[in-house]
């Protein structure tokens, strides 16, 4: 995980997003607060995945796009048409976790292929129709299996740590493309000044056989490839490889290793494909913040080798049929920033997927949380109302108002305005403040006292003091400003970030890579009892205390990539208890988790806590 975004302060992942509200999809507060009631705990969440995606089937330009599933509360999406056309299998959490389905083609005889509390996605039937290769988390990293369906037997083709990714088969049955990090450096990226929370995710190009054994390195691509397909004739892979500008689609013949490129290298694309007729075709794509593209530059959509470009718009994991007279993909239904419930890996605990960084009023039946889809973006302060509608509570057209606590009083709440990722190289002089505004809006007051480099506060439990990371060279670390005198105490020193102060106040946790990567620490107020809690392979942030001060919720990327697109992070939500003992995942996609924070409320002993059934949605 990027620490979501140490230097945005949210490090995005995979799946494109959105800009608008999510008013029009809120669930009502009458059905959330009777859930509340339940007695499970409950923890609210950013995710930067897609706003209810759906299947779609389309012309093979990408016109006259209608659904292929009915809309509905689950996502679905990761469509590939099998070598007949008459089915096309997908990835949907209808029943929980990711598993994938199949379909026909005119949206008939629905059917699950996978049933596993694992993540289960990229599924894509061999040419017979009789084996579903698949990528699955059921070993721990993300490997390429399969499965028989009708024996229901299934193995792991590529065992090991590394994550494989987007099987595809060879016309003839017998090897199996794919993409993988294997090969990947895993080096962080940092530039001068910056700290390295940062490890892109590379991958490659490789070729097997259906048994998982002559395993081939097809591509040598200098970022990243992935996305392959087979020729008509199995003789040569389709790829796309990213480059400096952007991004450009190679052919390369599986014996020769010779090379053809398409497409003008600028721009992301993805899931290049030979269609019948047709000849290469392939989706462009925007920055995840903007799937439709980038204002002033080409709008993204359905891209041809040769010939005038398809159908506009956001066209993610499309796929042809075989005969190339027909394209499947998936696209959001919904709007940013989502606001629903979400199944876990744990029952005893309830995720509600939110905006980024939410954070509950004292009786937890409203809201804070920033507009939009990353921390470096222009974000305003939203308030989510209990009947489910929001407003803007607060916005400044020239600053990135970022990361709003609401006060344990319930009367005021303190954010950071200004720019931020000052430790980035060339960012050094943006400056930022603690600001703070009344919960029912109106003008902030601006506490400069906190310095110009501040961020992510955190209150104190009597609403006297805030605790905040400061990014000044001579004062880096947390910081405490007490709001009556304006006098700032210094904590720790170091690469510390994301504060929270736990409500008993006998300690503050937070991030830090002061021992090599991004950990979660806490230290007394008062500056002594440093400890460390995470030793992961991964990187540990955001931490959010439990209500009673007993649990700490956090995100990590200790579980590595589950798809080749997620180029910053997939981190997931963990709870563990205070002392760093008894870690629990909770979420398991492709995509970032961060941000949690959890409803204040009494939280029960999650040893004989209840919850509704894995999988129900209550929109």
């Amino acid at each position: 995980m990027t620490v979501f975004d140490a230097r945005a302060a949210l490090t995005p992942r995979r799946r494109p997003a959105r800009a608008a509200l999510f008013a029009a999809t809120l669930w009502p507060f009458v059905a959330a607060h009777a859930q509340f009631g339940s007695g499970a705990p409950t923890i609210a969440y950013a995710s930067l995945g897609g706003v209810h995606p759906n299947v779609f089937i389309a012309d093979p330009d990408g016109s006259n796009a209608r659904p292929l599933l009915p809309p509905n509360d689950y996502d679905n999406y990761n469509a590939s048409f099998s070598q007949s056309g008459d089915w096309v299998t997908f990835t949907s959490d209808r029943s929980g976790s990711a598993d994938v389905y199949r379909v026909h083609a005119d949206g008939s005889g629905l059917e699950r292929l996978t049933d596993n509390p694992a993540f289960d996605d990229q599924g894509a039937l061999s040419p017979d129709g009789s084996m579903l290769a698949f990528v699955s988390t059921r070993d721990g990293a993300a490997n390429v299996w399969l499965l028989d369906i009708r024996r229901r037997t299934l193995s792991n083709l590529t065992e090991g740590s590394s994550g494989d990714f987007r099987p595809a088969w060879s016309p003839d049955g017998t090897r199996i493309a794919f993409s993988s990090d294997r090969d990947s450096p895993r080096t962080p990226l940092s530039t001068p000044g910056a700290a390295p929370f940062f490890v892109p995710l590379r991958t490659q190009v490789y070729v097997m056989a259906r048994d998982g054994t002559a395993l081939q390195r097809l591509s040598s691509a200098e970022d990243s490839a992935g996305g392959p397909s087979w020729s008509p004739e199995g003789d040569r892979v389709l790829y796309y490889e990213r480059t400096t500008t952007g991004a450009q689609i190679v052919s390369i013949d599986v014996v020769t290793g010779a090379r053809e490129t398409f497409g003008d290298g600028v721009g992301a694309k993805s899931a290049p494909r030979w269609v019948a007729e047709a000849g290469v075709m392939w989706a462009s794509q925007g920055p995840f913040w903007q799937p439709n593209g980038s204002p002033g530059q080409a709008p993204v959509g359905i891209e041809r080798a040769a010939g005038s470009p398809g159908a506009r718009g956001a066209f993610r994991s499309p796929s042809w049929s075989a005969d190339g007279k027909r394209l499947v993909f998936d696209r959001d239904l919904g709007k940013w920033p989502p606001y629903g419930y979400t199944w876990s890996r744990d029952s005893r605990y309830r995720m509600l997927r939110t905006g980024i960084f939410p954070s509950f009023s004292p009786r937890g039946e409203r809201l804070v949380e920033n507009d939009g889809a990353a921390g470096a973006a222009h974000n305003s302060i939203l308030l989510v109302s209990p009947n489910g509608s929001t407003s803007v509570l607060f916005d400044d057209p020239m600053r990135n108002s970022l990361a709003p606590k609401w006060s344990p009083h319930g009367d005021q709440i303190v954010f950071a305005i200004g720019e931020f990722l000052q430790t980035l190289a060339g960012r050094e002089n943006f400056t930022s403040h603690l600001a703070l505004i009344a919960a029912g809006g109106g003008a902030i007051q601006e506490l400069p006292a906190a310095g110009e480099h501040a961020g992510f506060p955190s209150w104190s439990p009597d609403a006297t003091k805030v605790v905040y990371a400061s990014f000044e060279r001579e004062h880096r670390g947390l910081r405490i400003l007490d709001l009556k005198t304006q006098h700032v105490t210094q904590v720790t020193t170091g690469p510390d970030t994301f504060p929270a102060w736990s409500p008993n106040g006998d300690r503050i946790a937070f991030t830090s890579n002061r021992d090599g990567d991004y950990e979660i620490y806490t230290v007394k107020p008062g500056g002594g009892g440093l400890t460390r809690l995470t030793r992961s392979s991964g990187n540990d942030a955001h931490p959010a205390w439990s209500p009673d001060s007993e649990w700490i919720a956090f995100a990590s990327n200790r579980t590595g990539f589950k798809d080749e697109t997620g180029g910053m992070s997939d981190g997931e939500i963990f709870v563990m208890r205070a002392d760093g003992s008894d870690v629990r995942q909770l979420t398991e996609n492709a995509f970032e988790d961060g941000t949690p924070v959890w409803r204040p409320a009494f939280v029960p002993n999650p040893e004989g806590s209840s919850r509704r059934r894995r999988g129900s949605h209550e929109r």
